[in-house]
């Protein structure tokens, strides 16, 4: 299961119910520091299959859902648990910090 796509129609279902913690990758098509960050989403997807959720939403698409949760940059990495934005990150960052607060979530 690679990241799965977050639209305004699905975020109540994939996220608000989720039963694992998800994390939501606020991005657009013409963003570059999103495509820095995108391999890492991908390789997360992966790692953390079954435990957790790794998505990504275009938020040109989306914007219901981006302005619900005040994104106004991006990429903005959400990171919610039960149903509940828990943490943050904005901006292109390594690897280390995404997994690191993932692992939180998973405690």
């Amino acid at each position: 299961m690679a990241k799965i796509e977050i639209t305004d129609q699905n975020f109540e279902e994939e996220v608000l119910k989720s039963d694992v913690p998800v994390v939501i990758d606020f991005w657009a098509i013409w963003c570059g520091p999103c495509k820095l960050i995108a391999p890492i989403m991908d390789e997360l997807a992966e790692e953390y299959e079954g435990r957790a959720k790794i998505g990504k939403l275009d938020v040109d698409v989306n914007q219901q859902t981006a302005i619900k949760y005040g994104v106004r940059s991006i990429p903005t990495v959400l990171y919610f648990k039960n149903g509940e934005v828990v943490d943050m990150v904005i901006g292109a960052r390594k690897k280390e910090e995404f997994k690191n607060k993932l692992e939180k979530l998973l405690d």
